[in-house]
């Protein structure tokens, strides 16, 4: 099958990205550009994202970004094969951004559109990588989502487990401001963690050892808050306990679904796990999920920082995969607040 050539545009949070990637299905892909405007500084006053200013921002520079990742990829428009953007699930302003401007260049250039699924960007950020092979059981943790599916092909996900409340970005987000970190929480917990004591605190697992896969974050959430309000604390024993906690909760989670995956692909000798989004970039949690993987006979993959967080690389891999399936979209293709890559009620 021959190589895809294809621009990515991602604005469904807060970063402004664009990227052009060549290659073909199972990968890994070449990066040709991946350019990435952070609005960090736009919203750390505020503790958190605020969408009409990361809305206001990706119009002021979707247009200069795009504009820099074909002259890095040292290509025009014309030359590429698609044109992909984030259509959901985000913010719908920051969504309605990109997915207009992808479509404007599309049929200004007469190239097809590919109305990418955050989601499914993320799931096949390993794929761009390291050409990671169909089936594999992936690990999706973020700020807004934390779930456990087999990948089973372009459009095709079993959903094992999925968070009842909280995600497990979030829950670092929202610790880091009890403990009165900078925003954004997840690193910041991670760095205070390091000289911190992980079992100073005795906190919750919640769901712990339960059937299926499921997560719940605000139990252990809402501890540090009693925490923090009942007693003078050790800022870095509680960043330490409360990561701790996390990474005990995932992993247990985690097996759980490795046993599921067990038993719905039994043909997969060696089978992957795939950890991805924003919560894989924490070097604690990696190395935990590797060891538990190692422990449980599964290939370990994770992809580079820069493809864990945010970025258009990942958007542009998804619309290389769907382009050589031939799965376009309609230039009335929806942004989408919401959009799971499989419903509860279908899950395994």
């Amino acid at each position: 099958m021959r190589d895809f050539t294809v621009l990515g545009i991602e604005t469904s949070c807060d970063e402004t990205a664009a990227a052009v990637v060549r290659g073909a299905a199972p990968g890994p892909g070449v990066i040709l550009s991946d350019v990435i405007f952070s609005q960090l500084e736009e919203h750390r006053p505020y503790g958190g994202v605020v969408p009409e200013i990361a809305a206001r921002a990706h119009v002021e520079m979707i247009d200069g970004i795009v504009e820099r990742a074909l002259a890095d990829a040292g290509l025009a428009i014309g030359a590429v094969d698609a044109v992909a953007a984030t259509a959901g699930p985000g913010l719908i302003g920051g969504v309605m951004v990109g997915l207009v401007t992808a479509k404007a260049l599309a049929m200004a250039a007469g190239k097809p559109l590919v109305a990418v699924n955050h989601l499914e960007a993320h799931a096949f950020s390993a794929r761009l990588s390291e050409g990671v092979a169909f089936p594999y059981l992936l690990l999706l943790a973020s700020g807004g989502h934390c779930q456990l599916l087999a990948v089973e092909g372009v459009g095709r996900f079993r959903l094992y487990g999925t968070t009842i409340d909280d995600a497990a970005g979030e829950a670092f987000d929202k610790t880091a401001k009890l403990l009165s970190l900078a925003y954004p929480g997840g690193p910041a917990i991670e760095a205070l963690a390091r000289s911190g004591n992980p079992k100073r605190y005795k906190l919750p697992r919640p769901m712990r050892g339960r059937e299926g896969a499921d997560f719940s974050f605000s139990g252990l959430k809402t501890a540090v808050r009693h925490l923090t309000l009942a007693e003078e604390i050790d800022a870095a024993d509680v960043a330490a306990s409360f990561q701790a906690a996390v990474i005990d909760i995932l992993a247990d989670r985690t097996r759980a679904a490795m046993a599921m995956f067990r038993r719905d692909f039994p043909q997969c000798a060696v089978a992957s796990f795939v950890l991805a989004g924003g919560v894989a970039a924490n070097g604690a949690i990696r190395m935990a999920l590797g060891r538990l993987a190692a422990d449980e006979g599964f290939a370990f993959r994770v992809p580079p920082v820069r493809l864990c967080t945010d970025n258009a690389a990942m958007v542009a891999w998804v619309g290389v995969e769907r382009a050589q399936l031939g799965l376009f979209d309609s230039l009335g293709a929806p942004a989408r607040a919401r959009w799971p890559l499989v419903s509860k009620s279908t899950a395994a």
